[in-house]
């Protein structure tokens, strides 16, 4: 029998979103974040529970009975995120498709990526994921539920529809990607960024957890981009093209870049020149990490090459959002390994003093994931804002689209 309606909508998405966000909590704990009593919380984690978005676990009497001071009674019980509620994480690169299922509880379920042999189109993007995503709903087990898309796009994303506006690496313009792969797969999907939503995946789980202000720079196939944290929300600009970092001006003599301007970041530190001349792997970052560290000379002179266009493009950086943070992944990650605390001391040697008194350079945490993490962000997005579950998360169309795509996929 169903729980009568006893609380908020709103009070039962903000208990979820603390339960994803922080992971296994205690009742006793949400009480004290979110102000609540204690009954309240008791019926809030009701709710979820019956939904299937969390679960408890209670002590054992005995393990209770040894971690509880003596006068204190029976302990909180812990509440934690499903891993049967998962969201598909969509990334399109240059040269692969990837799509994982992303647990609630921030588990990563499973996961398939498709080499592409060239550059792939939208609508052969969109064929990629549901060829994909089929074969990984077909596996899967029979409990799971997926709620929703999200897909990180290396490009300019018009956040409310999806719309890839341009994503020059691809080849795509005004793309209209989410509603078309949407009635596809039956499925609500969201389009965003790579880098704005890998921003906010370290915001949330990685190297700047609980910062509110970032700057995050992730250097990979498709160039450098760029994503900021301000006051604690991701700043995406009035149509959600801000932090195109990739395309600061770091090079008044440097490399005329795709976008028609000349000495951009992304021209004068790429991954492509590293690899070139390191003889890498171009998605190896292990062996990338390997043969920066015998500092051959060529190499040395690419590296402070890029050293100095990714200190100058912190600087602007830094005089513009003032971030508390600046969080370096990909190719970048790797190279702020290699030189230390040089690109900070470069970094502090030209901006204003004032605005580095708390500045700290760290390399993403979150690693491969990183995306993944924040793509599923935007799959969850529904089912955090309602803390409910869509009415109907399978139709009778998206089913048998699945079981062709398995079928497909199969036979391919």
């Amino acid at each position: 029998m169903a729980r009568p309606a006893t609380t908020t909508p709103g009070n039962v998405a903000r208990v979820l979103r603390i339960v994803h966000e922080g992971g296994p909590v205690t009742r006793a704990e949400l009480t004290r974040s979110t102000g609540l009593n204690r009954s309240t919380v008791l019926a809030l984690v009701g709710e979820l529970v019956e939904r299937g978005l969390v679960h408890e676990e209670f002590p054992t009497a005995g393990a209770a009975a040894a971690d509880r001071p003596a006068g204190v009674g029976r302990p909180s019980a812990v509440v934690r995120a499903s891993a049967d509620v998962v969201a598909a994480a969509v990334t399109v690169e240059i040269d692969t498709v990837a799509v994982a299922l992303v647990a609630l509880d921030g588990t990563v379920r499973d996961r398939l990526v498709e080499p592409q042999s060239s550059v792939p189109t939208a609508a052969a993007a969109i064929d990629a994921v549901a060829r994909l995503l089929g074969v990984l709903t077909g596996r899967a087990a029979p409990d799971l539920r997926l709620v929703g898309v999200g897909v990180a796009v290396p490009g300019i994303v018009r956040v409310e529809d999806g719309l890839v506006r341009d994503a020059p690496h691809l080849g795509w313009r005004d793309e209209p990607f989410a509603g078309p792969l949407a009635e596809r797969l039956g499925l609500p999907v969201r389009a965003a960024n790579d880098a704005n939503l890998g921003a906010w995946a370290e915001r949330l789980y990685g190297s700047a957890r609980g910062v509110d202000d970032l700057v995050y720079l992730n250097g990979g196939a498709s160039g450098i981009g760029g994503g900021i944290v301000s006051a604690g929300r991701p700043f995406s600009g009035a149509d959600g093209y801000a932090g195109e970092l990739g395309h600061t001006f770091v090079a008044a003599n440097g490399i005329r870049c795709h976008c028609g301007a000349v000495g951009c970041l992304e021209t004068e530190a790429s991954r492509g020149a590293l690899t070139a001349v390191t003889g890498t792997a171009p998605d190896d970052l292990d062996a990338l990490a390997a043969a920066l560290a015998e500092g051959h000379d060529a190499v040395e002179r690419v590296v402070d090459r890029q050293v100095t266009a990714l200190a100058t493009a912190i600087r602007n950086a830094i005089h513009t959002v003032d971030p508390e943070v600046v969080v370096l992944g990909g190719f970048l990650g790797v190279l702020l390994g290699y030189v230390g605390g040089r690109v900070e001391d470069d970094v502090r040697a030209q901006t204003m003093a004032a605005m580095t008194d708390r500045l700290r350079i760290v390399p993403a945490e979150l690693g491969r994931d990183v995306l993944v993490r924040g793509a599923a962000e935007l799959g969850f997005a529904d089912l955090l804002r309602d803390g409910a579950l869509p009415t109907t998360t399978d139709t009778d169309q998206t089913t048998t689209d699945r079981e062709d795509a398995v079928e497909e996929a199969r036979t391919a």
